[in-house]
């Protein structure tokens, strides 16, 4: 590497100062990656609009490349490299239409890659044998430990170790947990390979498998409408028996859904055990009945509490201390009525917050859900009516008088809901700012809500109303919307031609960077603005995301740059940037981040910007510069945009 010059080095330890990220560059042995952080370095960069994308009186459709990057971005995770080509050959309707029809897209690359990931083909049940929790897994491996130690004369209810004898009775048991035991040890029996992994494990495999799916699978639009439907009708993985409900959740509620028509997913996910743990409805029963079931609170995701929409918990309106008597808990309370259910089902789930609802309606549905519960849930059980503790009395929900009886009480609340003018505004207001803008154009929004009352919710045909629209396809809506974390990293993949196994090194820096994979609390979901994307903390780590990536540092995923640069690697910067620009940007790029590329290259390149020829290669320490360039434009507010 050639010495500093004087204003060369006086460039870089100017960067310096910004480049001392999580020990980015202490880790990456021989790179001098002082001008990654120009662009990082100036948030402001990423929160201004891009060129192109700026006023009113440019609204003009998109045509050409443009608008093929547009429809890719929007519609796919990313185009890959071979994607703009085909796109362009097989004309933007004719794609459309084939990602609105998924079940005719053979998959074969997505299946070989998640044919390791055996939790996604098991049942919950199944899940809840397999995967115990960790108390009943150690209780387990002490039973093995001791009948080993017997088998070998050890002396009985004693184990060795390397620090001599040790007792191997466990902790008592959890009540309940000694069934769970008993069937675990049964069920190794049967089957010696079993692994004993707590519930974690579970959890793993589907984040994995969302990472695959993302990346890999031909069916790009309907990937991305489950991310969609799974964010809409979110679940907290960490909560209790869903670590063992959540698998079966995604793959028969929400998979089978996300392109049919909204009525049949809302149902869906209210007869979901997953759902109805999270939200407590399998607790709730009328507190009237003749039932006397104790209900202690155990299990309630939210304690009372409400939740702002980045998911903090708003205090409780008067603290413990502070209330009456009167409302003090009772030592021995009846199982009573749970309104977290029917209120997430108004507000998050249909009408939305201002769909005219009050609190009597709340509890109307709430009296009208009761019964709708589960059969032990920590044992992977399924959905059942009980209708012994359901309310029978006659119910009005919105002015409508329910009074079915049994679980048609339920089902009628949801037919007046998913029906309501409320709701498809709603719904096709969330649609329009997932695929548009952060600010959704009142005009589309008016026309989605239309074909939505029209088409008795059917997901698809609102889709194709959005999509050939003209505020779809508009220079207002290019790059208007800022990637999540989930996002720009499986972009990062697809875009460069790269290959990932989605194991954790990747899983850590989606959550590093705000979004750990279904581990959002609120029932709420991840909010789909640029707000919630862009500041400080997380537009440093997603710099340093595209360092590792593009350095090779993320274990399990790999990208070659020299394939990138085609079949004849340049040795000069100026080329080098030129060709990564059109392979990941297409050559659009804003005045700025060409700038701050020139400024990069310069102080990057030897004194006549020339590279050495083992630069492109993706060996040593002389791979350098092409993965300073690519991260840079990794890094770049066209990049972060889709």
């Amino acid at each position: 590497m050639p010495p500093f010059n004087t204003k060369r080095s006086s460039r870089r330890r100017s960067a310096l100062r910004c480049l001392m990220i999580d020990g980015v560059v202490a880790g990456i042995e021989g790179l001098t990656l002082l001008s990654l952080i120009v662009v990082p370095c100036q948030p402001v960069l990423l929160s201004a609009s891009p060129e192109g994308a700026v006023a009113s009186d440019r609204a003009d459709s998109l045509t050409g490349i443009k608008q093929v990057v547009h429809v890719l971005n929007r519609l796919t995770y990313g185009p890959r490299p071979a994607d703009i080509e085909q796109a362009e050959k097989m004309g933007i309707k004719k794609f459309i239409e084939q990602q609105l029809y998924p079940e005719g897209i053979p998959d074969p690359a997505l299946e070989q890659k998640l044919a390791d990931l055996q939790t996604l083909r098991m049942t919950s049940s199944e899940l809840a044998l397999a995967y115990p929790p960790p108390r009943v897994a150690r209780q387990l491996q002490e039973r093995q430990r001791a009948a080993t130690s017997r088998v070998e004369d050890e002396p009985a209810g004693e184990m060795m170790t390397k620090d001599g004898p040790q007792e191997t009775s466990a902790p008592p048991l959890r009540r309940g947990s000694s069934n769970r035991l008993e069937a675990a040890a049964a069920e190794m029996s049967r089957n010696p390979n079993m692994k004993i992994e707590g519930p974690r494990e579970i959890v793993k495999e589907l984040q994995q498998a969302k990472v695959l799916r993302a990346v890999y699978s031909e069916r790009q639009l309907y990937e991305v409408m489950v991310d969609f439907w799974e964010n809409h009708f979110n679940i907290f993985a960490g909560k209790g028996a869903d670590r063992w409900l959540l698998t079966e959740y995604d793959r028969e509620v929400i998979r089978p859904n996300a392109l049919g028509k909204f009525k049949d997913l809302v149902e869906a996910t209210a007869h979901s055990s997953a759902m109805l743990f999270y939200l407590d409805n399998w607790l709730s029963a009328d507190p009237n009945g003749p039932h006397a079931i104790a209900n202690r609170g155990r299990n309630r995701p939210f304690g009372n509490r409400r939740y702002e929409p980045r998911g903090r918990p708003v205090p409780l309106s008067q603290p413990p201390a502070a209330r009456p008597a009167a409302a003090q808990p009772n030592p021995n309370p009846r199982r009573g009525l749970n309104e977290n259910y029917a209120r997430e089902l108004m507000e998050l789930h249909t009408l939305g917050v201002d769909g005219g609802y009050t609190q009597k309606d709340v509890t109307e549905v709430a009296r009208c859900f009761t019964g709708w519960t589960i059969r032990q849930p920590r044992q992977g059980g399924e959905f059942f009516f009980n209708e012994r503790i359901h309310d029978n009395t006659s119910k009005m929900v919105l002015g409508h008088k329910i009074h079915a009886g049994g679980e048609k009480d339920g089902e009628g609340v949801i037919n007046i809901l998913v029906h309501h003018p409320s709701t498809a505004r709603f719904i096709a207001k969330k649609m329009v700012t997932r695929f548009v803008s952060d600010d959704p154009p009142e005009s589309l929004v008016g026309r989605v809500a239309a074909i939505y009352m029209k088409t008795d919710g059917d997901i698809r045909e609102m889709l194709r109303t959005i999509f050939y629209s003209p505020e779809f396809n508009s220079r207002e809506a290019y790059r208007a919307k800022v990637k999540s974390s989930f996002e720009l990293v499986v972009s990062a993949v697809r875009t460069s031609g790269g290959d990932t196994d989605a194991s954790v090194p990747l899983l850590q820096f989606i959550a590093r960077m705000g979004q750990p994979l279904f581990m959002y609390q609120a029932p709420s979901g991840y909010p789909d603005r640029a707000s919630e994307w862009l500041n400080t903390g997380t537009l440093l780590t997603r710099m340093n995301f595209a360092v590792a990536f593009a350095a090779n540092r993320i274990p399990g995923t790999n990208v070659e740059l020299a394939r990138l640069l085609g079949e004849f690697p340049p040795t000069q910067a100026e080329e080098i940037r030129t060709r990564l620009l059109q392979r990941y940007l297409w050559g659009d790029a804003s005045d700025q981040t060409r700038a701050a590329l020139n400024a990069g290259i310069r102080g990057i390149g030897n004194d006549n910007g020339t590279l050495p020829d083992a630069s492109v290669t993706q060996e040593g320490g002389s791979n350098a510069r092409p993965v300073e360039i690519a991260a840079l434009i990794l890094g770049s507010p066209e990049f972060q945009r889709r």
